[in-house]
């Protein structure tokens, strides 16, 4: 298995005319590492985060076929696995090169990856795995599903550490750039909250167009990243570089 742990692989920032939603983060190397890995009209999938939410999941469906396209990253299919189709969820992973496991609420996506056993059916898979935000999450051993809705922190029935799909021994915090500062339940998210959870424990916060590949036991972080262990954050790589994990 070749593992893409992402914050956001995608970027905003068209070229002028084109009229799709987004195309992939070129920084850091993504796409030409995705690129090199990529099998000629690969079979793709996308394991939903919110089953029941078929219109975003359809429409998550149509934005990677424009933005693969863009890349010339050719595709023969692209299906989505969501509450309309769970039953046929080995089917789906057992002919797919390429599956995308999309970007949502932690403990949602994390239900639904335990209700159609996806540890199970990707323990022998070859192919190309694409974590997204909440999907990079979950596919730690152990999730830490920061809270992120409001009541969440405060809930006493609110787990924040889940069994995950066990591709990786990291625990990825997304899109830092953009939650940092906020709050959540009237304190501060990351030093009232995240810091505290810490203790014993590493978390590794990734901005947009960063990411980790992970393959063959070997794990390679590119882009600018912070390392947040025993309530303290430290800088370990930066924008354009990369720096080996294990």
């Amino acid at each position: 298995m070749i593992l893409f742990l992402t914050s956001s692989p995608c970027s905003n920032d068209l070229p002028e005319g084109l009229d799709i939603p987004c195309i992939l983060n070129e920084a850091n190397g993504f796409v030409e590492l995705l690129s090199q890995c990529w099998k000629p009209d690969s079979q793709c999938l996308i394991v939903s985060s919110d089953p029941d939410n078929y219109e975003m999941n359809d429409e998550m469906a149509e934005t990677f076929g424009a933005a693969f396209s863009f890349h010339g990253l050719t595709l023969s299919d692209l299906a989505v696995c969501d509450s309309r189709n769970e039953e046929d969820a080995s089917f789906f992973v057992g002919s797919s090169d390429v599956i995308i496991l999309a970007g949502g609420h932690v403990p949602t996506e994390n239900a639904f990856f335990h209700r159609i056993h996806l540890k199970e059916l990707l323990q022998d898979f070859p192919g190309i795995v694409i974590g997204i935000s909440a999907g990079t999450m979950n596919c730690a051993g152990v999730v830490y599903a920061q809270p992120e809705l409001e009541g969440e922190s405060i809930d006493p029935d609110y787990e924040r550490f889940l069994p995950g799909l066990g591709l990786t021994g990291i625990n990825v915090l997304p899109h830092y750039q953009q939650v940092k500062d906020y709050y959540l339940d009237g304190k501060p998210l990351f030093e009232s909250i995240t810091y505290p959870d810490s203790f014993g424990r590493q978390f590794l916060a990734l901005v947009d167009g960063s990411f980790v590949l992970e393959c063959d036991g070997h794990a390679e972080l590119y882009g600018e990243a912070y390392l947040i262990e025993d309530g303290q954050l430290s800088q370990i790589c930066r924008e354009g570089e990369h720096t080996n994990l294990y």
